[in-house]
């Protein structure tokens, strides 16, 4: 019984010892809420680039987006989230705004949820850490609905926290306090030949402190070559933000 007693309390021990560690090393971490701004009215201008590939061309487009926190709501977790709308104008900033979409952020007690275009996002984790990584897109259906159009490239995105508290520059000027969210960096393939097949992911954002999301580079390109008499295709899209000011 003694033997049996001392096991029981050395475990424990050992229980309490990496609770403790746990909880330190979070608390050792800054809060995730040092990198938003989650109030009502709260907005970021942005200079929005956008590309979308249609057969062999490139479709260029270039706006201002300004993305305002409309409203505080619960999801349907029943969690306290928050409304985001998108609007856009010309890149010159001459015509009034229209409204382009909606978006969700939920803040929990360890990561930032972004729901958009129905996908779920882990955007943000704790610990904010350099070279801490998670798995960013585990909550994405990898299949869509549309015949033509899948969502496999999205699989296993490891995302990873650098550059940690370093300057970062953007059109409204240098930004201090910073953290870099690595998301992929992926070619498969050889873009080079124009024979064979290949595969571009590339995905980064950058948040500022105090402010929220700063910049944010996205591109998807999938080249199909000449296959069966069917005539050689590429196709994706990408975007570009890069914050003009925020209030």
């Amino acid at each position: 019984m003694k033997k049996i007693f001392t096991r029981l309390t050395l475990l424990t021990a050992i229980a309490f010892v990496f609770s403790h560690c746990k909880k330190t090393a979070q608390f050792n971490s800054e809060p995730l809420e040092d990198y938003l701004q989650l109030q009502v009215g709260k907005y970021i201008i942005y200079r929005l680039d956008s590309m979308k590939f249609v057969n062999l061309d490139t479709v260029k487009a270039s706006y201002q987006a300004k993305d305002e926190i409309d409203a505080a709501i619960t999801d349907n977790l029943g969690r306290p989230s928050w409304r985001v709308v998108r609007y856009l104008r010309d890149v010159a900033g001459t015509q009034p705004w229209m409204e382009d979409l909606t978006y969700y952020i939920t803040p929990t007690n360890e990561s930032l949820e972004v729901i958009e275009n129905n996908f779920r996002y882990l955007k943000l984790k704790l610990p904010i850490n350099e070279g801490f990584n998670w798995k960013g897109n585990t909550y994405i259906s990898l299949y869509s609905s549309d015949p033509d159009w899948d969502y496999r490239f999205l699989d296993d995105w490891d995302y990873m926290y650098e550059s940690l508290g370093e300057d970062f520059t953007t059109l409204m000027g240098s930004v201090p306090n910073t953290i870099t969210v690595n998301q992929r960096d992926e070619v498969l393939g050889f873009p080079n030949d124009p024979q064979g097949y290949s595969e571009r992911n590339f995905a980064y954002e950058v948040y500022g402190k105090g402010i929220g999301l700063i910049y944010k580079e996205f591109l998807h390109s999938q080249y199909q070559p000449v296959s069966g008499g069917n005539p050689a295709y590429r196709q994706g899209f990408g975007i570009k933000l890069n914050m003009l000011s925020h209030n």
